[in-house]
């Protein structure tokens, strides 16, 4: 019998579609994000959608971003941004408050927030 992936962990559909409902609402209204949200557009709607297609393939669910746009070269998509620690770390904090936020359970938070950072540290392309 097979271990559920994350995707199922963590609710499925309806949660992933909350989890970047609640980072973006997050990301928008919090004053301690100001500088990621200044590296994305005024209407967040694309990129709300496009986390979520992304991560429902991430966490072990329908690979909705591949089917839709194809490989997501996270780091090279990310090139035209200016990311470092402090991107990278405002990043991964509003993704712990939306996961708080929602729900997630403590245990898979913990692993996830691992993993969001790992992803968010490739993604850095300024020096420390």
């Amino acid at each position: 019998m097979r271990e559920p992936t994350p995707y199922q962990l963590i609710g499925g559909e309806a949660s992933v579609t909350s989890l970047c409902a609640r980072f973006y609402e997050l990301m928008n209204t919090v004053p301690q994000f100001a500088t990621i949200r200044a590296l994305h557009p005024a209407e967040l709607c694309a990129s709300r959608d496009k986390l979520f297609m992304f991560l429902s393939g991430w966490l072990g669910g329908p690979d909705l971003y591949v089917e839709n746009i194809g490989h997501p070269m996270l780091r090279r998509r990310h090139l035209p941004f200016a990311i470092g620690e402090a991107e990278r770390d405002q990043w991964v904090a509003c993704m712990l408050l939306a996961m708080e936020s929602i729900g997630v359970e403590e245990a898979l938070r913990q692993k996830l927030l691992l993993s969001f950072f790992n992803t968010a540290d490739f993604m850095r392309n300024q020096p420390p």
